[in-house]
């Protein structure tokens, strides 16, 4: 898949959401608008993926609100994952061995089984 493109400041254009999306295996888990442009303009839909199956994690799935990191290496084109639990608390982390991510970092937020961009808090 060809990633186009993404900017932070483009991702901070949204703020709330009009539609919810279903993750189409992780059921209960909900996603916004924003989520959804940066799954489709960055092919990040693994990522996406990686956090609702991160749900099921003992000392993930006991937290209301989580603060998700993707931390990227855009010259080694690798990447950590981790959570935390909002204080500051690595509740898990994953190395990601190959990522096309176009941004060095990312924030995602998981509140009450919705995905969802700070920008949209």
């Amino acid at each position: 898949m060809e990633t186009q493109q993404l900017t932070s400041s483009e991702l901070s254009q949204f703020t709330g959401s009009d539609n919810w999306y279903r993750h189409a295996i992780v059921r209960k888990i909900l996603y916004t608008d924003g989520i959804r442009y940066l799954m489709v303009k960055a092919g990040a839909y693994w990522l996406i993926d990686e956090i609702a199956f991160q749900q099921f994690h003992p000392r993930v799935k006991r937290e209301e609100f989580q603060v998700w990191m993707l931390n990227v290496d855009l010259e080694q084109s690798t990447a950590v994952l981790h959570c935390e639990d909002g204080n500051g608390r690595v509740l898990c982390s994953k190395t990601i061995p190959y990522t096309d991510f176009p941004l060095n970092e990312i924030k995602i937020y998981v509140s009450d089984n919705v995905i969802l961009l700070p920008s949209e808090n």
